[in-house]
């Protein structure tokens, strides 16, 4: 199989024309047409429905476009990564949820050049479904994700081997001017608005499961913003937009400070274990577990502060 042939397919996809696209590739139509009819070969299928005077792209084609692209970006990686192999380096590639990206990993990477200095990182972000789809496909070597308290590890066999970096918890903060609205006993008006998780993100899910107030639109009265970016969420609460409940460790800074308001107090906390996984046969992903295992022990995530 010719990796040029997987690069017409996304061309003539995205041109939806076989003449355009093969103007894009620089080569005549008659032998873009030849190099489609080489990749149906070595497929087995056709992908173009070919008609007296129209041609169209398959439906079982144009489906699987995210899966060619993501194919295609890890076989340009690969050929890379062997063409600029250094045995003094190694890149890992992570697949990891949004928020730990911003509340842990700049930690994790800091212990993990203590050991390896010349370790590189590749990071891969999205929501938990899209990095365990990642890291499984084997587009990444390790998965880093927030895990709720009451909830089972990812069931993945003994090929996979987990480990804990620590302890985080969602924390309701609040911001700007509704800093003043806070009362003496630590409460806020029921209507107070609020940045708001959608039900069916990671977080959505586990607040709505503790009926969390001010979590979710289910538990809200006065849901000004939903969005499952807990970085997006944090600038909205210090800017005075409405409550919101982020991870501790994204928060400590300013709630040290007093730019923001901790309500945990009065609206609960509800725990989370920051997990790393990684393939056992996989050294380097292993040699970092080794390093990361409970690395946050005694750190922010595990203070039950305010």
């Amino acid at each position: 199989m010719d990796m040029q042939w997987l690069e017409d397919v996304l061309v003539l996809l995205e041109e939806d024309n076989l003449t355009r696209a093969a103007a894009r590739r620089n080569i005549t139509q008659p032998a873009f047409s030849r190099r489609i009819r080489s990749f149906e070969e070595w497929l087995g299928v056709d992908v173009l429905e070919r008609g007296t005077n129209k041609v169209d792209i398959s439906p079982s084609l144009s489906s699987n476009e995210a899966e060619i692209r993501a194919l295609v970006t890890r076989l340009r990686d690969l050929r890379s990564e062997i063409a600029h192999f250094d045995t003094a380096s190694s890149t890992v590639s992570i697949a990891a949820q949004h928020a730990p990206v911003f509340s842990t990993f700049p930690d994790m990477a800091l212990r993990a050049k203590r050991s390896f200095p010349a370790v590189k990182f590749r990071l891969r972000a999205g929501n938990l479904r899209d990095c365990v789809t990642m890291f499984l496909r084997g587009d990444t070597s390790m998965l880093l994700c927030y895990e709720a308290d009451r909830a089972k590890p990812l069931p993945f066999d003994a090929s996979i081997r987990r480990e804990l970096w620590g302890v985080d918890y969602l924390v309701p903060v609040v911001g700007g001017p509704l800093r003043y609205t806070v009362r003496a006993n630590g409460e806020i008006p029921a209507r107070t608005p609020a940045i708001v998780y959608p039900e069916e993100s990671y977080f959505g899910e586990a607040l709505s499961a503790a009926e969390r107030p001010f979590g979710t639109p289910r538990y809200c009265s006065n849901p000004v913003c939903e969005t499952a970016f807990s970085s997006g969420i944090k600038e909205l609460v210090l800017n005075g937009t409405g409550v919101g409940w982020i991870p501790y460790s994204m928060a400590y800074r300013e709630i040290e400070n007093g730019d923001l308001i901790s309500l945990g107090d009065t609206l609960g906390k509800e725990p989370l274990n920051v997990a790393v996984y990684a393939y056992v046969k996989d050294e380097i992903s292993m040699s970092l577990l080794d390093i990361w295992r409970l690395g946050s022990n005694g750190a922010r995530g595990n203070i039950n502060s305010n």
